[in-house]
């Protein structure tokens, strides 16, 4: 999905690192497995939904923040200070959907954060679309979380099941993404450092 940069492309100080796929490649798995255990988990309690939620929600986040010098990204220049907005409101969401429970709280928690970080996304997406190595991936990854953000708050009557079912939903999506990305970065990576 990412396209690599040309060296013209790169702007000065924004050279990313050969191990930028780690954080993209936990990134991908931690949705994966969440989607997983959404699908998997026939009757979640509220509970189980807060804590599957929540931690599914910080882990996204603190890869995100992971991922930012990674990618050359300086925290106080942009894209690193949006990307950085919204690995916080995910690692936000999280800490509050760990600590509290039901589905009203998680309906509108898990919306916000989702919303919010896949505004970011996709604004930074847009804005550096044709010199950031991650701007396509942005662009989607915020799409498909404006979508999710959208649709949990119609499935809060329904209870547990179904909101996991939305946002697991969501998760698997963008993990099938991220895993493209990441395994592009890494075999791009591996073909930079075998050439002379």
């Amino acid at each position: 999905m990412n396209q690599p940069l040309t060296p013209a492309a790169t702007a000065a100080g924004t050279a990313q690192q050969a191990d930028l796929w780690k954080p993209v490649l936990l990134r991908a798995l931690a949705a994966l497995a969440f989607g997983a255990l959404t699908i998997f988990w026939p009757s979640p309690s509220i509970q189980g939904m807060g804590w599957a939620g929540g931690l599914y929600l910080l882990a996204t986040g603190l890869l995100v923040l992971w991922g930012i010098p990674k990618a050359g990204d300086a925290r106080n220049g942009m894209p690193g200070r949006i990307v950085s907005a919204a690995g916080a409101v995910l690692t936000g969401a999280g800490a509050a959907l760990v600590l509290l429970h039901g589905s009203g709280v998680f309906g509108v928690v898990a919306a916000l954060g989702l919303g919010l970080a896949g505004a970011a996304e996709l604004y930074c997406g847009l804005r550096c679309r044709a010199r950031h190595v991650l701007a396509r991936d942005w662009i989607a990854s915020g799409v498909i979380g404006l979508g999710t953000a959208a649709a949990l708050p119609f499935f809060i009557s329904l209870g547990p099941h179904a909101l996991l079912g939305v946002a697991g939903g969501g998760a698997i999506i963008s993990g099938v993404l991220w895993v493209l990305s990441g395994l592009t970065l890494r075999h791009d990576a591996r073909s930079a450092a075998r050439k002379p």
